[in-house]
């Protein structure tokens, strides 16, 4: 029979049982946070506006998509959002998303309507269409080749990014540089980066994006490609207001798209690493 001084031994061990099942059941919530945003059967989760087949006309609308611009196929053994690209149009999440980590991972395809072109439009707000008359005001992460990882300011979207003129007028981040407006229908209204880190066509990329409070961070391939900080609405005249969430939209815009591993995470911060 066991002495009552064997007690607190049987008590050690049975306290150090329940923290090393708790710090397993820790492990496995942390490592199960990512949130998948296409299940892979169907487009459930999203909803799509499509814009007129032809310059002039009248927009096709919300959840009407007769040209399959938008659909699931297999693609190297697996299931794909895939987006055509034949006309300009807008799948976006029916949920908005503040403070995350979002990956995807994208590969142009062999058909091209105009030129390969598309983007990741997060914070997006407001009606369809008010960005270039089919999407929603937003911040876009490029996708198209070439700039992949490039920042846009679509409809009526503001954000302020270090960066510098370059000798073709064009605007380069450069994080070391003052931060300047980046302000719809002005030339900071698009930025880009020196580097490309875009794979071949026909390859696959990953592309995250970190938001934050006012800031994200654009990053293709494992390299930042470009800081956003100051998210905000622009009202005109120089006024703002802050905008740190939204829906998630993908563009189709001339160019056969592939997409796979679309997923997303809340943060409680930017990690340190990305803005040094």
């Amino acid at each position: 029979m066991p002495t009552i001084q064997n007690k607190p031994n049987i008590m050690k061990k049975s306290v150090f049982l329940l923290l090393f099942v708790y710090g397993l059941t820790s492990f496995s919530a942390t490592a199960q946070s990512w949130k998948s945003l296409f299940n892979g059967k169907n487009l459930k989760g999203w909803e799509t506006y499509v814009g007129p087949k032809e310059k002039g006309g009248e927009d096709i609308g919300l959840n009407t998509d007769p040209m399959n611009l938008f659909s699931v196929v297999e693609l190297d053994g697996e299931k794909v959002m895939r987006i055509s690209g034949e006309i300009n149009a807008s799948i976006a999440t029916k949920k908005e998303y503040e403070n995350y980590h979002l990956t995807v991972d994208v590969k142009w395809g062999d058909e091209v309507f105009t030129k390969r072109n598309s983007g990741v439009l997060y914070h997006s707000y407001g009606d369809f269409g008010v960005g270039l008359g089919v999407w929603m005001s937003s911040h876009e992460l490029q996708l198209m080749t070439g700039n992949m990882g490039a920042s846009y300011r679509m409809g009526t979207s503001y954000c302020e990014i270090p960066m510098k003129k370059n000798s073709d007028g064009k605007f380069v981040y450069a994080k070391e540089a003052d931060l300047i407006p980046s302000v719809p229908k002005e030339s900071t209204q698009y930025a880009i980066n020196k580097t490309d880190a875009e794979k071949a066509i026909g390859e696959w990329n990953t592309v995250e994006l970190y938001c934050f409070g006012g800031t994200a961070v654009h990053v293709v391939n494992g390299h930042v490609y470009m800081v956003n900080y100051n998210s905000g609405k622009y009202l005109g005249d120089g006024k703002t207001e802050a905008l740190s969430k939204g829906k998630i939209q993908f563009q189709s815009e001339g160019g056969e798209l592939f997409l796979r591993n679309i997923k997303i995470k809340r943060i409680k911060e930017l990690p340190a690493e990305l803005l040094k």
